[in-house]
């Protein structure tokens, strides 16, 4: 199973889209990137399913573009007019050559998912590597309506929980990759739980 970054190159401001690729080729969000779907084409010929962690325009905004190109399926938390299954806390979802479950994750969004399976996290942006304001494990920001940084510490706690020892790598909506080495994803996701304790701001 390879992960690629597809929103890489991008010039406006965008979460990171991933694509799975292998038996089932997935895109874990589409982001906000024009012309996605273009880079998409140099990986696959099809796109099975768009998994979308929740639906703030950075992850949504390409969605139709996506699906115009690829006829695929769509799995969200959240109602959304173009989606084809709903995804609750605890389904499963085939995505490249591996099975991940849907671990709900609110605070940063009401429709937050977090995905992971034997190997590998997809957090969206529940926990993050590197952001600008943490650079070795940061948090959603809950600053905006809606937002609550009681539920996102509760949300840390959970994928902490069901996080399989054997993951070592981390996909997060925003900043880079971790792949785990002196220190495990497990980590990561710890010191981000204890900042967000603490109350550091974000911004």
């Amino acid at each position: 199973m390879d992960v690629h970054h597809v929103t890489a190159t991008a010039e406006e401001f965008t979460c990171n889209a991933y694509l799975v690729t292998g038996e089932s080729p997935t895109l874990v969000d589409a982001g906000a990137m024009p012309g996605v779907e273009t880079v998409v084409a140099e990986y696959v010929d099809d796109v099975d399913r768009v998994v979308l962690t929740h639906q703030h325009s950075d992850h949504v905004a390409e969605l139709d573009a996506v699906l115009d190109a690829f006829d695929a399926d769509v799995y969200a938390y959240g109602e959304h007019p173009r989606r084809t299954h709903e995804l609750a806390d605890g389904d499963t979802v085939q995505m490249g050559d591996e099975t991940f479950e849907a671990v709900y994750t609110p605070g940063h969004a009401d429709d937050h998912v977090s995905l992971v399976s034997e190997t590998t996290l997809f957090s969206g942006d529940v926990v993050v590597y590197n952001d600008g304001a943490f650079d070795d494990g940061s948090f959603g920001r809950t600053d905006m309506p809606g937002q609550s940084r009681n539920r996102l510490i509760e949300s840390l706690e959970t994928v902490l929980e069901r996080l399989p020892a054997s993951v070592d790598a981390l996909y997060a909506g925003h900043g880079d990759p971790f792949y785990a080495d002196e220190e495990s994803v497990r980590d990561v996701i710890e010191r981000a739980l204890s900042r967000a304790k603490r109350r550091e701001p974000k911004y």
